[in-house]
């Protein structure tokens, strides 16, 4: 990495105003609020879909662990990941994760001045400190509903990285808005890990190659499958980095059973029952902010769009403790870089378990 003047190095740090007073726990993630005590709780602290994986693709992992003696071949699985969204195959990196393409692109870049649009997924900004690069962050405000706003990102950044649509707030900004920061000299890395819970992932630059400077659109099958154990994602971007990203991996870095996850999940048939599930999601989603709503202390912002709901309300630390005690997990918000104790994230479920979910949030607000 090239060293920063003192200069260059205080203007890329974030200012008094970009920062909550006490610094987030950036490492901690939703699966820390249903282990250890969380034993028979509800889990609505971890985005992914009940229910997962289908049993059609938990037959194909089987399937594959005859195939464990030999190495892995992600040659199929990248064929079918860049005919899904009619790339070149050479424009696709397969990582055990998305998670690791952050760090990939952490080791990888050389950027002089990094934006990080938040409150987003905080692991992007994690690995990029732990690589030694000082990182600006980007406040979104919920007084607009946590949009990117013109101007809001440094025109200096020549790194940007976002969510979209974007954990926690479950904004879907508008692919215009995403492409517009997309400029020569400038790597725009976009998070999609959420895009196909969008009913037919309006919005995603996942296929968009003629954009100016480098954009790198990632992509997880652990939201929409119930793979957060198997970890799969991919990269999409130029081939000359996503070449450079492929060079900064351990050898075979994705096992066969993900492998075959990536290319069956990236079949028309599995496409279609994704998108099924993410039409079955907005009606879901619907019913739980019309249920908050009914809550004069309880406030969402803008239109959520994801598999998830934020949720502003006075207190909200002692509320998420006194659900743990009704049953019910929940995401802590202060842990997010721009949020603070008064915000929890909360799953989308069916109907029913949203109407116990409120009926425990009543008990939990009148405690």
């Amino acid at each position: 990495m090239t060293p920063q003047s003192p200069t260059e190095r205080a203007a890329a740090e974030p200012t008094a105003a970009e920062q909550t007073a006490a610094e987030p726990d950036l490492r901690h993630h939703g699966d820390a609020e249903v282990r250890a005590d969380g034993a028979g709780l509800v889990d609505l602290a971890v985005n992914v879909r009940t229910g997962t994986p289908p049993a059609w693709l938990r037959e194909r992992l089987a399937a594959s662990l005859t195939g464990l003696a030999a190495y892995p071949d992600g040659a199929a699985a990248r064929a079918a990941v860049a005919g899904r969204h009619g790339r070149p195959v050479d424009e696709v990196l397969l990582t055990s994760g998305a998670a690791e393409a952050f760090v990939l692109l952490a080791r990888t870049l050389t950027p002089r001045h990094i934006a990080v649009v938040h409150p987003q997924f905080t692991e992007p900004e994690a690995a990029l400190r732990d690589a030694g690069h000082p990182v600006r962050r980007v406040l979104l405000a919920p007084g607009e509903g946590f949009r990117l706003t013109g101007g809001a990102v440094p025109e200096e950044a020549d790194l940007v990285v976002l969510g979209n649509p974007t954990n926690p707030t479950s904004v879907l900004h508008p692919a215009a808005a995403v492409a517009a920061l997309a400029r020569p000299g400038r790597t725009l890395v976009i998070d999609e890990a959420f895009m196909d819970t969008v009913p037919g992932e309006r919005e995603s630059l996942a296929s968009a190659r003629d954009l100016p400077g480098r954009v790198v659109v990632l992509r997880s099958l652990t939201k929409t499958w119930g793979l957060a154990g198997l970890r799969i994602g991919y990269a999409l971007g130029p081939a000359p980095l996503i070449a450079a990203l492929a060079a900064a991996q351990p050898l075979w870095p994705v096992s066969t059973p993900a492998l075959v996850a990536a290319e069956a999940c990236s079949t028309p048939a599995a496409l279609a029952e994704a998108d099924l599930a993410a039409y079955e999601l907005a009606v879901r989603r619907e019913h739980l902010v019309k249920g908050l709503a009914a809550f004069p202390a309880v406030r969402v912002h803008g239109e959520p769009a994801a598999s998830f709901v934020l949720l502003e309300l006075p207190g909200a630390d002692a509320v998420r403790a006194r659900l743990r005690t009704l049953g019910f997990a929940v995401r802590r918000g202060d842990t997010f870089p721009g949020l603070g104790p008064d915000w929890l994230r909360a799953a989308v479920r069916d109907e029913a378990t949203t109407d116990r979910f409120l009926a425990a949030l009543a008990e939990a607000l009148d405690g």
